[in-house]
């Protein structure tokens, strides 16, 4: 029996390498691989005692001949085949263990060059793992260290079943496109537009209890991003205490983080079934909390609580008495992560914000499922800056109304559609969401807000058909309303506001939320 070794990651080669010596096999090897197994005493050959014909052009062809490739890909049971072979003087080759070169890490490096990318793209060895892995049935291959230990440990015992074997050459498959894809998406430049052809890689962070409800199964996948750095956030958060995640829990902590990384103040934001039953920004974190939770501390219970600095011991003080299943935070003083370490089920994550985090969130392909396919769109990253403010009715804004406005403004694009959110000194104080009507979202938010709807004021996610929510706005008592505009009755709501004194500012932009 004969093997080739040939691997980037050289974790547990040599002693798997001797564990096939052992059973008998001949091991050829090339380059750096073939150094390692000699150093380490295992008995190893050069493929090139195989094909006859030295490794050329610094390496780029080693393995890339037909001694190697009929070895591989004969069919053992086809007496033809085997014919081919012997009168080829070709033995067969029975086992292919190669994992490839370092694309992706060596990418991911600051100030890499397009030379350097180019010769870390793997040429022989994807081909040996789609060959051996196309010829299952008889060629072992593998492309996990993971499995060194269970491959040996079943040909010890006889042979690896033709089950098994498949499972070994789907992996490889899998592990060859998610190798293209990643050069594919180095290749690709950032420009505006779709290709034609799109890949997703996704490897596995680990799997999950239960989906979003106990009868269905769910695992958690980290999207493949090379070449850039993508958005950090709860994909690859640190937990430090709690309970394991669950389905809903990722989901909920993924809204939160989304929501509080948009604002640069310090904020807090608690966070329901993905929306916001609380946000608010102060300088003081643990009074943004304290605001934060004031805007509707009954559905703040069983809550997901996101903050964008330093969680400090007056916050976590301050969320004791309330029953929250995660928190999600940049960093945590000492003695506030011992506080919130008390409470065995909390859910304590520790993430990294964002690269410009509160100015403009990191862009990035949205991809909504659909059956059958998939929905791709350019993410809703609009930084504040951007954000054109036209006044239409008589009475402008004044300046605390701006500031609310615009804090109203990145609420309502973190809310469900239809969204309206009532605001009063940077605190949410209503929300309502997800309603087939706009009109009862407004009444919705109202009925929450209660007396602290006066005074407040108000964005909506998209524009008003009918003045019907500016009429229920002035009834509450609010002064200023912010939204898109762009409907064929944008004058009926304006002459609505006027005729109640309410300041209205369009900003040309929606931000519905499915």
């Amino acid at each position: 029996m004969r093997a080739i070794i040939s691997v980037s990651d050289k974790d547990g080669v040599t002693d798997f390498a001797q564990g096939l010596v052992r059973l008998g096999f001949e091991v050829f090897s090339t380059g750096g691989t073939k150094k390692a197994l000699t150093e380490a005493g295992v008995p190893v050959k050069s493929v090139s005692e195989i094909t006859g014909f030295p490794e050329i052009l610094d390496g780029r062809v080693k393995t890339l001949h037909p001694i190697i490739y009929g070895g591989i890909l004969a069919k053992r049971n086809l007496p033809s085949h085997m014919e081919e072979l012997a009168k080829n003087k070709i033995e067969t080759i029975d086992l292919v263990a190669v994992n490839l070169y370092p694309f992706v890490q060596t990418v991911s490096k600051e100030n890499v060059t397009l030379d350097e990318a180019l010769e870390n793209i793997d040429i022989g060895g994807p081909t040996m793992i789609r060959a051996a892995a196309k010829n299952f049935p008889s060629v072992i291959v593998v492309v996990d260290p993971a499995d060194y230990g269970l491959i040996l440990e079943k040909l010890k015992a006889g042979t690896v079943e033709l089950e098994e074997r498949q499972q070994l050459a789907e992996k490889a498959f899998q592990h060859v496109a998610s190798y293209d894809t990643a050069i594919s998406q180095y290749l690709r430049p950032d420009e505006a537009g779709f290709p034609d052809e799109m890949t997703i890689a996704l490897r596995k962070r680990y799997g999950l209890r239960y989906g979003e409800n106990p009868h269905q199964a769910a695992a958690f996948y980290a999207e493949q991003i090379v070449g850039k750095k993508g958005a950090s956030g709860i994909t690859w958060a640190e937990q430090l205490g709690g309970k394991e995640l669950s389905f809903n829990n990722i989901l909920d902590a993924d809204a939160a983080w989304g929501a509080v990384t948009d604002f640069a103040a310090p904020t807090v934001a608690i966070i329901k079934h993905t929306n916001s039953c609380g946000l608010a920004s102060h300088d003081d974190i643990a009074q943004a909390y304290r605001r934060a939770f004031s805007g509707d501390p009954v559905a703040a219970f069983g809550g997901i609580v996101a903050v964008n600095r330093k969680v400090t011991l007056a916050m976590a003080e301050a969320m004791r008495s309330v029953f929250y299943e995660t928190v999600i935070a940049p960093q945590y003083e000492a003695e506030a992560l011992k506080l919130l370490q008390r409470k065995k089920d909390l859910r304590i994550l520790v993430a990294e914000l964002p690269p410009g985090y509160g100015k403009a969130e990191v862009a990035y392909l949205d991809f909504r499922r659909v059956k059958g396919g998939f929905l791709v769109q350019t993410s809703d990253s609009v930084p504040e800056s951007q954000v054109n403010l036209k006044t239409v009715t008589k009475r402008p804004p004044t300046k605390a109304e701006i500031e609310d406005l615009l804090f109203a403004w990145r609420a309502v694009k973190h809310i469900k559609s239809n969204a309206i959110v009532l605001v009063k000194d940077k605190t949410l104080v209503g929300m309502g969401a997800g309603q087939p009507s706009r009109i009862i979202s407004a009444q919705i938010a109202k009925e929450k807000a209660g007396d602290k709807a006066a005074g407040s004021v108000l964005a909506s996610d998209a524009m008003f058909p009918f003045p019907d929510v500016v009429e229920a706005a002035a009834a509450g008592g609010i002064t200023a309303i912010i939204q898109p505009g762009g409907s064929i009755r944008d004058e009926d709501s304006i002459k609505a506001a006027d005729n109640n004194n309410i300041a209205m500012v369009l900003t040309g932009e929606r931000h519905f939320r499915h």
